[in-house]
């Protein structure tokens, strides 16, 4: 099967389409940051965000019924289901060939489509998981709690295992050879199968909590949605950033979203003229290039944010254990960050592939079908142009970093004493214009 084009292009802009030179427009991404940290530093002088998520207005009552109500759930998982098996027809039964929807399904409409509904929505993957309801039904056919396995997992093991999967998910998308054709989809997805199923036999329905790598991508972005929950569990219309604050650390946080973060900036790389010519010509296996270059860029980014936060413990004048704990207080505000990566790489892909992927859903099969009526779509591209695309990508990038450099400054005021509060921070602000310079220069290197 050959991949379509689209699939390995996401994006449309390119440095002749910036409003500004790129130069003009680092500096400029830079002096924002570097003025915000100052403008915070004299006038957001207390924790202001809700850390602890009690907050909230109530929705209105009929909906957190219609949210709540068991039917309304099981009519989620049925979609999931239904979604599940209909891909699956494409995957197991489809033609071999690019009008194949399989790839754009999992890469385009789930993988993409998920970061703009999480965002609105909440965390929508664990409502419809084919695979949470699959272990489900076997838990209720066997007259078991399905939130028991045959042994406890260790508290410690926090989200680790989502963090591996994660891994194995943007390896696939990003480095795999041949990873839009029939076999290697269906590979990775019978392993990932395996690995839930068998997960959550042995340790109960906490394990797609823990382990599940498109709920955990999900659930971070969901705590950005303006709908969530307060502590109590009621329903609540919240300010995003307040969601994002109550992100809890525990173990594998931080590796979750320096891998999101990474993977999206070793994608921009991959894409660079340079990469591309020194992956031709090292005489090794792309995949082997490719891997040792996702590893490394995923390494670069996690020492940059382990030196940044260890630096401002030390200057915030932290005990050892508040020490330790500040990189997970702090990963929260990375989440806004990698946010701003996917939307600014990944638009121009889901508009067009994304209806192109709709198209081919009415035909699974190849046989001229027209099962879901949309077989004889064509992409509208009147919102994707090269400028259009450049201008999303400059301000979702630096909204990113925006948002991450106040979510950091609230948290800094909380952990750090109040005289200290400032300072501990510029190792952080110092980490914000790293990453945006470097996401900046990567996503236009072309």
């Amino acid at each position: 099967m050959t991949a379509a084009p689209t699939l390995l292009a996401h994006g449309v802009g390119g440095r002749q389409d910036l409003p500004i030179t790129l130069p003009q427009l680092v500096v400029a991404a830079a002096l924002t940051l570097v003025v915000t940290f100052l403008a915070l530093g004299l006038l957001w002088r207390e924790p202001r965000l809700d850390r602890d998520a009690t907050g909230g207005l109530p929705v209105p009552r009929w909906l957190a019924g219609l949210v709540d109500a068991p039917a309304f759930r099981w009519v989620l998982r049925g979609l999931g289901l239904l979604a599940a098996a209909w891909f699956c027809v494409g995957l197991l039964a489809g033609p071999d060939t690019a009008d194949n929807p399989t790839a754009g399904a999992l890469y385009v409409l789930l993988w993409v489509g998920l970061a703009p509904v999480s965002l609105l929505l909440g965390p929508v993957w664990r409502a419809v998981n084919p695979l949470r309801t699959l272990h489900l039904l076997a838990a209720l056919a066997a007259r078991r709690d399905p939130r028991r396995g045959i042994r406890e997992l260790p508290a410690g093991v926090g989200i680790w295992p989502a963090a591996g999967t994660l891994f194995g998910f943007v390896w696939l998308e990003l480095v795999a050879p041949d990873r839009a054709t029939l076999p290697v989809i269906t590979l990775w997805l019978a392993g990932y199968a395996t690995v839930m199923l068998v997960g959550a036999a042995l340790f109960g329905a906490c394990w797609f909590d823990r382990a599940d790598p498109f709920e955990t991508y999900s659930t971070l972005i969901g705590q950005l949605a303006p709908i969530g929950r307060a502590d109590d569990g009621v329903l609540v219309w919240r300010n995003p950033l307040d969601g994002i604050a109550g992100l809890r650390p525990r173990p594998g946080l931080v590796a979750v979203v320096v891998v999101l973060l990474g993977s999206t900036m070793y994608d921009s790389l991959s894409n660079a003229p340079g990469w591309l010519r020194f992956s031709q010509e090292n005489g090794l296996p792309p995949a082997v290039t490719g891997s040792t270059g996702l590893v490394l860029v995923i390494g670069a980014v996690a020492v940059a944010y382990l030196a940044a936060t260890g630096a401002a413990a030390r200057i915030g004048r932290t005990g050892p254990a508040e020490a330790r704990a500040v990189p997970g207080e702090i990963a929260h505000s990375i989440v806004p960050i990698a946010v701003g990566y996917v939307v600014a790489h990944y638009y121009s892909l889901l508009i067009l592939e994304g209806q192109r992927t709709l198209a081919l859903l009415s035909d699974p099969l190849g046989t001229g079908a027209n099962w879901l009526g949309t077989a004889g779509w064509q992409p509208h591209t009147g919102l994707v142009t090269p400028s259009g695309v450049a201008t999303l990508q400059i301000t979702v990038i630096i909204l990113g970093h925006l948002l991450g450099t106040l979510l950091a400054h609230d948290r800094a005021l909380y952990l750090f004493p109040r005289a200290r509060a400032v300072a501990g921070q510029v190792p952080l602000l110092a980490l914000m214009v790293a990453y945006t310079v470097a996401g900046l220069l990567l996503l236009y290197a072309g």
